[in-house]
């Protein structure tokens, strides 16, 4: 059947390649055109998984109204409108359906800003479509496509491999074998075979683990072995944060608090002779308003808003709770090559430790080589291989010419526990095998060196020494050898044929430092945050670039990997604290590091690109794995993607944590702040033998007007000034932390003290006080909300024009306020009476005290901190 009539091909792996690329219609050597593959994509669909529909929007409009307080404020309000009130039912109505509007909104803002970031962080996939290698979204993968892999790949549809290179892949995620299955191209007999033995297919979300391949793409989406179980595996709906669950485990609590003084308040009413459908309003309503039954969702809208603008400093939230606990990092565990340094190499320096000439190691350098020229002629690949062929080619060499004069029969590719790759090219009658990697794993394994066109017996001492020298320059050093067979090696095991080497050189290449990691270390310990480097490099390398970047200093100690396996987990922790760079360490042992900073009470950020990091990122506290030069299971397993393989934007990272979870404490503080201001003046107004001082639907609207445009607002607040100078907030700290609890009260009782003056005074004097009462409580939040955007800093010195949306939310409430008091047809709906010039300056000036009284706070503890470091610097130890 046609490629674009046959959903899925089954037999794929009992049929050759060349026969299955003769059935899907493609040439592997060109792969499809753009035109067939846009045909193909029109009739299979994009290569997704099935996922949960969402949300429709009668769904989304009907769970505005599930809460149970809601629908009880609601029947009450029909039934105020059955007695006769109908228009309290109709303006309790209207507020509670713009309630469920500003809900609809902050929703669909959250959501927004969390598609924005699954698009930025959909999968990509490397296909060669006509005769050229691209990168494209995996969701576009068509059958017929030609993929290529190599090891830290997610397999990205279904494939029959047609090319492999010592492929291996865990297949766990399909068949639980925990084995990896290494994989070949024959096809296989007919007969029923379980996936488990299809060795010449890779299925989709299978992982690549070792060497590369090429495959023909034979079912996307829900088509793949994996689509097919795929109901199994759906999401059973967005996880909260653990923010989230704290709060709304804080809510309940609270909830039950509060309903026991709407209670009492319903009482009192009643029991001085208030009607009681009236009291029934009164309570319900203050009850809608003072529980905090939409704070885990406007913490949803704050951390979604602040994780779409941490993309902004090239850092991508995979999973929303890494927004919330970056501002806990105390260690940042970095790679060196591309993080710390610019990932540009240069080959500085070359020894021939035998006397040996240039040509034999750049041909060696060239062919034991996986750079590639693209489209434009420019060499493209690892920073390390393409810095080879740039010097060969200044050398004189040509390396198009001197690839295509000894092809690549076979490769043992590079892993992290040899430190070495190797390939295997014909030499006129004789094999081959070149090899590159650390001089510490090469040169022991070699036995000869090149001289001139002689060889000598090697001095391992010497040369492991010459490379010691050029790494205490701050060079990255490569040895470079081969050997040669008189048969054919290919079906050798890389151990074998790397003994028994010529060493042909050593390279010594430089990656200068980022310009800007040296002021972000700096940042860092400010901020109360170790940094600490591990990397692959030798340690006379590590050392020196620590040493430039402020990471150690002359007598920081460098701990190998070799020193590292030999010490137990005791031993480990007590070093842990004191060693920031880490040499020779295999991604096995980053885990190691991280628990043994753990154990030490340290929040760690770990960097990461491998596939063997991913345990190490999924042990850390937030993972980090690198944008550009990572692979798919790295990032998978982190929480956080460096768009900019910075370690810059991982400090630009924890501050805009810190400063994401300071607003959200700001938010918290002034909601719940603002909701204490109105039971304590409802409950303790009739306590002092005066009337209920509001109506149902002056509480309702203080929480729209109050709640809504302002709370949002928090989340454009700019970092507080020292945000970076102070030390990680402890991971369970409480959110009322810090005095936070005792403020709202006392500043909840400053309110309704205001509120409650305000009214005696007013009915003293034959004022409106109803309506002056519920203008302070109003406009008494706005003057609190501009006290406490800095928790130290005063607003004068920040200036209104630092939040524009919080200045226009301010702006916006005291202009409805004014509506509500001042417009005729307002008047009667709410029952308010037209303040003099008088009663408003006094309305205004009680904002205004609340507002001097918190901005005193802020200068008393201002001045405490200030005083603190004079009074250790002037304290004498008594005599003895």
């Amino acid at each position: 059947m046609r490629p674009d009539q046959d959903p899925a091909i089954d037999d794929a792996h009992l049929q050759s390649a060349d026969a299955l690329a003769a059935r899907l219609e493609v040439n592997p050597r060109i792969g499809l055109t753009a035109e067939q593959a846009q045909r193909r994509r029109d009739i299979h669909g994009e290569n997704r998984l099935p996922e949960a529909a969402p949300r429709g929007v009668i769904r989304r409009i009907v769970d505005q109204f599930r809460d149970f307080m809601v629908l009880v404020l609601i029947s009450a309000a029909l039934l105020s409108g059955v007695i006769g009130d109908l228009a309290d039912t109709v303006a309790i109505a209207a507020i509670v359906l713009l309630n469920a509007a500003i809900g609809l909104t902050q929703e669909w803002r959250a959501e927004r800003a969390l598609d924005a970031l699954k698009r930025l962080a959909a999968a990509r996939t490397t296909v060669r479509r006509d005769g050229l290698a691209l990168t494209i979204d995996t969701s576009h993968l068509v059958p017929g496509d030609v993929v290529l892999l190599e090891a830290g790949n997610l397999v990205p549809a279904d494939l029959r491999l047609h090319k492999v290179a010592q492929l291996r892949v865990d297949e766990s995620t399909l068949t639980g074998e925990s084995v990896t299955v290494e994989k070949s191209t024959a096809h296989l007999r007919e007969g029923e075979h379980p996936l488990g033995d299809r060795l010449n297919m890779a299925f989709k979300g299978t992982v690549v683990t070792h060497g590369r391949a090429e495959g023909l793409v034979v079912a996307t989406g829900q088509r793949t072995e994996l689509g097919r179980i795929a109901g199994l595996l759906r999401d059973t709906g967005a996880r909260s944060t653990p923010l989230q669950l704290r709060l709304a485990d804080f809510g309940r609590r609270l909830s039950l608090v509060v309903l026991f003084i709407c209670g009492l308040v319903f009482t009192i009413g009643v029991v001085r002779g208030e009607p009681v459908l009236l009291m029934a309003l009164t309570a319900v309503s203050l009850a809608v308003a003072a529980i905090p039954e939409a704070l885990p969702a406007v913490v949803t809208v704050l951390l979604a808003l602040g994780a779409r603008r941490m993309v902004k400093v090239n850092a991508l939230v995979r999973r929303l709770p890494s927004v919330e606990t970056l501002g806990s990092v105390s260690v940042i565990c970095s790679d060196k090559t591309g993080t710390l340094t610019q990932n540009r190499m240069q080959v500085q320096a070359v020894e021939y430790p035998g006397g040996g000439t240039p040509q034999p190691l750049w041909t060696a350098a060239l062919l034991c080589n996986d750079a590639s020229p693209d489209a434009n002629g420019a060499w493209v690949g690892d920073p390390t291989e393409t810095a080879l062929v740039d010097a060969a080619m200044r050398s004189g060499m040509d390396p198009q010419a001197i690839r295509a004069a000894h092809v690549r029969l076979h490769e043992w590719p590079f892993d992290s526990e040899r430190k070495r790759m190797s390939t295997l090219h014909r030499d006129g009658s004789d094999w081959v095998v070149f090899t590159k990697g650390a001089p510490e794993a090469l040169v022991p394994r070699c036995t000869r060196v090149a001289r001139g066109q002689q060889e000598a017996a090697l001095d391992v001492a010497q040369a492991l020494g010459a490379a010691a020298a050029m790494a205490e320059q701050g060079l990255r050093v490569l040895a470079v050898a081969r050997r040669s067979f008189g048969t054919d090696p290919a079906g050798q095991p890389a151990e074998a044929v790397e003994a028994d080497l010529v060493l042909l050189g050593l390279v010594g290449l430089a990656d200068p430092p980022r310009p800007e990691v040296k002021a972000a270390v700096s940042d860092c310990r400010s901020a109360g945050i170790t940094p600490v480097m591990i990397t692959g490099d030798h340690p006379a390398t590590a050392l020196a670039i620590a040493r430039e970047l402020g990471i150690a200093d002359a007598n920081s100690p460098v701990l190998t990997g070799v020193q590292l396996a030999e010490l137990d987990e005791p031993a480990l922790r007590r070093l842990a604290g004191d060693v920031h760079v880490y040499a020779r360490v295999d991604p096995a042992q980053k885990i190691r590091i991280v628990q043994a900073l753990q154990a030490q009470g340290q929040f760690v950020a770990m960097t990461g690109d491998g596939v063997n990091d991913a345990p190490a990122l999924k042990q850390a506290d937030i993972g980090v794995a690198m944008g550009l030069g990572g692979t798919d299971v790295a990032r998978e397993a982190a929480s956080l993607v460096l768009l900019d393989d910075n370690f810059a934007s991982i400090v630009a990272a924890v501050r805009e944590g810190r400063r994401i979870f300071d607003n959200i404490r700001k938010f918290i503080r002034y909601a719940i702040t603002g909701n204490s201001a109105e039971i304590w003046t409802l409950l303790l107004a009739p306590l002092m033998g005066m009337p209920i001082p509001l109506l149902p639907l002056h509480i309702l609207w203080i929480n729209l007007v109050t709640d809504g445009l302002p709370g949002l607002a928090f989340a454009a607040e700019p970092a507080e000034r020292g945000v970076m100078r102070r030390p990680p907030r402890p991971p369970g700290e409480s959110l009322f932390a810090g005095g936070i609890w005792q403020h709202t009260l006392w500043v909840g009782l400053l309110i309704a003290a205001l509120c409650l003056g305000v009214q005696a005074w007013a009915l003293k004097t034959g004022m409106h006080w109803q309506t002056m009462v519920f203008t302070v409580l109003t406009l008494s939040q706005m003057g609190y909300v501009l006290a406490i955007r800095s928790e130290s800093e005063s607003l004068f010195t920040q200036g209104l024009r630092s939040n524009l949306p919080m200045a226009g939310a301010v702006l916006s409430t005291f202009a409805l306020q004014l509506a509500v008091i001042y417009v005729p047809p307002l008047q009667k709906v709410f029952r308010t009476e037209a303040l003099a010039v008088g009663e408003l300056a006094i309305c205004l000036a009680s904002a205004v005290v609340v507002f001097a009284i918190v901005e005193t706070e802020k200068w008393l503890r201002r001045s405490a901190r200030r005083l603190r470091p004079a009074e250790a610097g002037t304290h004498q130890e008594p005599a003895a």
